[in-house]
């Protein structure tokens, strides 16, 4: 690829582990709050369009990673971040005539399914309650998030359509699963839910090279996990996602 790929939050656990995976073959730029050793970095707060715009310039694909993830952040956070910051993510790329932006989402857009069987007793380790086989959950099926974070990225995936629809840009949406530091499960929901830091590298990476025919997708991510309720096969044909993990392999 000729022009830099530009990535948001690279100082954070999935950032840095995409930076390792990238620098030896793509040219990297940073939208941060703080200098990215190494990395020409722009550093700038993500509600502020002007103050983002630069990083944008003569960028082809964005990988927009930074959020305010989980419940615990305020509404003023989840907004300027997740909701305004995120607009001004697609509108810079679009302005800049970037190719596409790859949105980090999250499973929490659909995780209200939990709330139901078979999948409350799947995160809840009630294996014996469960049945043998299950429907496992799509893309296509209706969001379902749980709690303001996991609605910021309902929001997020919307507009991500809106732009596909209505601009040259390609949009593709990656509803990511557990991702943790330790990068192991370390609860019984994880054992569902988690996806190893290799794996969620392996579909990013390939996120950017899915082909230039592909206007707008969203794609789950997680390992392959015995009791995962999430559909893995469309990330598989679309990106050639290939994981190699599985949280079972921890039991």
């Amino acid at each position: 690829m000729d022009k830099p790929v530009l990535i948001t939050g690279m100082s954070g656990l999935i950032g840095s582990a995409v930076q390792n995976a990238m620098a030896s073959e793509y040219e990297l730029r940073a939208l941060n709050r703080r200098e990215v050793e190494g990395v020409p970095t722009t550093r700038a707060d993500l509600v502020d369009l002007d103050a983002i715009r630069p990083a944008f310039e003569g960028v082809d694909t964005v990988i927009h990673l930074a959020a305010k993830a989980g419940e615990h952040f305020t509404w003023q956070e989840l907004l300027d971040t997740n909701v305004t910051g995120t607009r001004n993510i697609y509108q810079a790329a679009v302005d800049a005539g970037c190719r596409r932006v790859i949105f980090a989402s999250s499973g929490a857009t659909v995780s209200g399914y939990e709330q139901i069987e078979p999948y409350k007793s799947l995160v809840e380790a009630r294996y014996d309650d469960a049945p043998n086989t299950w429907r496992l959950i799509t893309a296509d099926m209706p969001t379902r998030p749980t709690g303001v974070y996991g609605s910021t990225k309902v929001w997020g995936e919307a507009l991500g359509r809106h732009y596909a629809d209505t601009t040259d840009l390609s949009v593709i949406c990656l509803r990511i699963g557990f991702v943790n530091r330790q990068d192991r499960p370390s609860r019984p929901r994880d054992y569902a839910i988690w996806c190893s830091q290799r794996d969620i590298v392996d579909l990013i990476v390939k996120s950017v090279r899915i082909d230039e025919s592909v206007a707008f997708d969203v794609l789950f991510g997680t390992s392959v996990n015995r009791y995962g309720y999430r559909d893995l096969a469309r990330a598989r044909n679309i990106a050639g996602f290939d994981p190699q993990d599985s949280a079972d392999d921890f039991r």
